[in-house]
C-alpha cells in the first residue's frame, strides 16, 4: 500500500458512509488508509475547511450538507503485540468492522467481547463512545489506542486513564472532541475469560438451549440472536441502533418514578444511581412503532429511530427533539443523544 497522499475527491455523496441512509453531501471527502497517509494530508491541507473524522458512520447524523473535509478512516489489519499465559494484546486498525473483529477473536478463543457483538461501526469509533452491551463495557478490554492530532499532526499513545471512560463516553467526546484522528486501537483480551451472562436475556436464552457451560461463542451466537430479533439490520432499514444514551438518575428520583409506575425499570449503578432504559421511558411517553412521514421509532425498540426511506437528516431530528420533549414532560428526564449530531 502506498503512503503517498490520497486524492481528495469533491461534493461526494455521504448516503453509503451513514447507516442512517440520509442523503448528505460532503463539499470535500478523503479516505486514508495508513497513519502516514492521514498525516501526510493533514501537512498538505490549507486549514481553510472544518475537519470531521468519519468510521463506518454508524453513529452519526448528517442534519444538512458538511461544508468542510471528511476524513473516512479505512485503516485495516489485525496484529498480536504482547502475549502471556493469561492474556493476549491485540492492536486493530481503526477503520475495521467492529463486529467481524469480535467474531475474529471468538474463532481465536480470545474472550472479553463477546457480548459487544453485532455493534454496528468501526474499531476507531468503539473508544470514543465508549460501546457497551449486555453488562460489558470496553474499557474492561481497552488496553490503548493511537491517534494523531489534527491541529500539530503528532502521533500520541492514550492509555486507559487518559481517555476518562464513563458511560457511553470519554474524553473524545468531551474536551478532546473533533480534536484526534484514531488510527489503531489495542485490546487486552483474556485466554480464560469469565463470562458475563448477567445482563438481559443471555442467561435465559443459554437455558432455553440448555447450554450449562457456554463457551465465548455461545455468549456471543446468542447476543447476536437477540440483537437480531430487537435491532433492524441497517442494511435493510436505515438506523443508528441507540439513538438517545440511557438516562442515570439519582436513586430518590428512580424510587420516585417507581412509586408512579411500579414497572419501570432501573439498573443499580455507582455512587447511588441507577440507569434507566431509554427505551422503556420513550414506549411509555407513546412513540414506540410511530411513524411521521418518512421518519420513525422501530416497532420492536422504541430507542431507535429509523428512516424508512428518504427521510432528510432535519427530520429525524425533529422526530428525536419531538421526543425527547415528551419524556422531559412526563417524566422530567433529559434524553441525550448518543447518536453524534453534525450540520
Amino acid at each position: 500500500m502506498s503512503d503517498s497522499l490520497p486524492a481528495i475527491q469533491e461534493h461526494t455523496d455521504l448516503t453509503p458512509y451513514n447507516t442512517l441512509h440520509v442523503t448528505a453531501k460532503a463539499k470535500k471527502f478523503v479516505s486514508v488508509q495508513s497513519e502516514q497517509q492521514l498525516q501526510s494530508l493533514l501537512k498538505n491541507y490549507d486549514g481553510t475547511l472544518p475537519l470531521f473524522v468519519l468510521g463506518g458512520g454508524s453513529n452519526v447524523l448528517f442534519i444538512n450538507d458538511f461544508n468542510g473535509l471528511i476524513l473516512h478512516i479505512a485503516i485495516l489489519g489485525k496484529e498480536v503485540i504482547k502475549e502471556d499465559e493469561n492474556y493476549i494484546w491485540l492492536k486493530v486498525g481503526a477503520g475495521e468492522n467492529w463486529h467481524e473483529t469480535v467474531r475474529y477473536c471468538v474463532e481465536k478463543g480470545w474472550g472479553g467481547i463477546e457480548n459487544l457483538s453485532l455493534i454496528p461501526g468501526t474499531v476507531g469509533a468503539a473508544p470514543i463512545q465508549n460501546i457497551g452491551a449486555y453488562g460489558v463495557e470496553l474499557d474492561e478490554v481497552f488496553e490503548s489506542l493511537a491517534a494523531v492530532e489534527l491541529k500539530s499532526v503528532s502521533s500520541r499513545i492514550f492509555y486507559k486513564k487518559d481517555c476518562e471512560f464513563a458511560y457511553r463516553d470519554s474524553v473524545f467526546k468531551q474536551e478532546l472532541k473533533g480534536q484526534f484522528a484514531v488510527t489503531s486501537v489495542t485490546l487486552k483480551l483474556s485466554k480464560y475469560p469469565v463470562l458475563n451472562t448477567s445482563y438481559g436475556a443471555i442467561q435465559q436464552k443459554l437455558d432455553e438451549k440448555e447450554i450449562t457451560a457456554p463457551s465465548i461463542r455461545d455468549i456471543s451466537d446468542i447476543v447476536i440472536e437477540i440483537r437480531n430479533s430487537k435491532l433492524p439490520d441497517p442494511a435493510e432499514l436505515g438506523n443508528a441502533g441507540s439513538f438517545f444514551k440511557n438516562p442515570v438518575i439519582g436513586n430518590e428520583k428512580f424510587e420516585s418514578l417507581k412509586s408512579e409506575y411500579p414497572s419501570a425499570p432501573g439498573y443499580p449503578m455507582d455512587d447511588n444511581q441507577t440507569k434507566v432504559p431509554a427505551g422503556w421511558l420513550i414506549e411509555q411517553a407513546g412513540w414506540k412503532g410511530k411513524v411521521t412521514g418518512s421518519v420513525g421509532t422501530y416497532r420492536q425498540q422504541a430507542l431507535v429511530i429509523v428512516n424508512h426511506g428518504g427521510a432528510s437528516g432535519e427530520e429525524i431530528w425533529q422526530l428525536a427533539e419531538k421526543i425527547q420533549q415528551s419524556v422531559d414532560e412526563m417524566f422530567d428526564i433529559k434524553l441525550v443523544p448518543e447518536v453524534n449530531i453534525v450540520g
